[in-house]
């Protein structure tokens, strides 16, 4: 899985992948997705422990060598204290996911994209002057500015230093979180923001884009100019600015859209949707693909049909800066609710086609037990894990064409019944 950067971006990696993601909060969505209704994250519960003490004077050794400053690092930690909530978020994060179309109706709402027209309208000349700069379409990074932070109204209030500082003692993923917390202190030395001001998610996600301390420092800009990269500050401009970077690193194409909804022929082969099968739009428009309004598919370059929800729920034709977005979260819904938000707040529709809300999600035991039964009829998925990637994608069609389903490698309770 590539390493996402925000915080709703990076929960809907971890609980929604090939479009299956968890809710984000209505007020915000960015390690997982969060759009729901719901109060800014401000519980703090610090308390003694010895051991993380001794810890935080031992990583200071190793802080020092990777050239922190003892005086940036002891004003850094100054007052941190163990946070058992940021350790029961990282552990205790939901074994069921949401299906897609959960996802969207929150992500997507007609609340957000009436925030989001409201701050084009207060930003548009920011939002101009960083297009023009960057080459990326205001209206991508408008939408994952309302994704991650509800368009700044959410960017999080706990402690960076003392969030990453608990979760790399902690140890589930040590390797991951010290290397955030050498970035995060590397930061502050910079004097991009004083630790009292480095706020943000209980991951370590922050700022209005909710950036990681690695991506912080490999994308962040100075837009305002005034030698900070301050991506907490009310003025939004160097953490939009910072995003569009991210993007137009990573290939963006100006004025190619993400993707947009289609129609399939009756007949329509779905062994060949996928990511993994990409083919110019004069190949899909002689299969019978149009539009969802009937109409010429526009060339954008070589393309694939994506189906998130299977056969029976929406179909998209995704292009080249589907996969840029994919770069700043790897789940499917949160690409499709990014380019969809976007499109909405520039007047476009919603999705038209009616998504198989019947389905029940799969749990994390189902999924294994899904590719346990799979693996054990002759459908190699590469291992259990619980993920639904490309290798158990195509043991799933292998599975529904051998039983004279429709290949569309949806992971469903009915395919889980059929298996069993």
């Amino acid at each position: 899985m590539k390493q996402t950067i925000g915080f709703a971006g990076l929960i809907a990696a971890l609980l929604l992948w090939s479009g299956a993601t968890q809710a984000a909060l209505e007020t915000s969505i960015r390690p997982t997705a969060r759009p729901a209704t719901a109060t800014p994250e401000v519980i703090v519960v610090a308390q003694t422990n010895p051991q993380f003490s001794a810890w935080i004077k031992s990583f200071r050794a190793k802080a020092l060598s990777k050239g922190i400053s003892a005086s940036t690092y002891d004003k850094a930690f100054r007052g941190v204290t163990y946070n058992a909530y940021v350790v029961g978020k990282d552990r205790n994060q939901s074994e069921f996911t949401k299906q897609i179309w959960d996802y969207l109706d929150t992500a997507t709402s007609d609340t957000r994209v009436k925030n989001g027209r409201a701050a084009l309208r207060r930003h548009r000349n920011l939002l101009r002057r960083i297009e023009a700069k960057y080459g990326v379409d205001s209206q991508i990074v408008l939408s994952i500015w309302g994704l991650e932070s509800a368009y700044g109204a959410h960017m999080g209030e706990i402690n960076i230093i003392e969030a990453l500082a608990t979760l790399a003692f902690d140890g589930r993923r040590r390797k991951f979180f010290e290397a955030q917390l050498i970035a995060a202190l590397g930061i502050i030395q910079n004097g991009d923001v004083q630790p009292r001001n480095m706020t943000g998610s209980w991951a370590g996600a922050m700022g209005h884009t909710q950036f990681i301390p690695t991506s912080y420092v490999a994308f962040a800009q100075d837009f305002r100019g005034d030698g900070r990269r301050d991506i907490w500050q009310t003025d939004p401009a160097d953490g939009l600015a910072s995003t569009a970077n991210y993007l137009a690193r990573h290939g963006w194409v100006k004025g190619q859209p993400w993707g947009m909804e289609v129609k399939l022929p009756r007949g329509f082969n779905h062994a060949i949707a996928g990511e993994r099968t990409k083919k110019p739009v004069a190949e899909w428009r002689k299969l019978g693909v149009t539009t969802i309004d009937g109409k010429r598919l526009p060339d954008h370059g070589k393309s694939s049909i994506l189906e998130p929800a299977g056969a029976n729920g929406a179909a998209f034709i995704i292009f080249n800066n589907f996969h840029v977005i994919e770069r700043y979260n790897t789940a499917d819904a949160y690409v499709i609710a990014v380019g969809h938000l976007g499109d909405r707040i520039l007047g476009g529709d919603v999705i038209k086609t009616k998504w198989p809300r019947g389905d029940k999600a799969l749990s994390f035991k189902q999924k294994q037990e899904m590719q346990k039964l799979l693996t054990r009829k002759g459908f190699d998925t590469d291992g259990v894990d619980g993920i639904i990637g490309p290798k158990t994608i195509a043991a799933i069609r292998a599975f529904q064409q051998s039983i004279g389903k429709k290949p569309d490698g949806y992971a469903s309770t009915d395919i889980l019944k059929y298996l069993k």
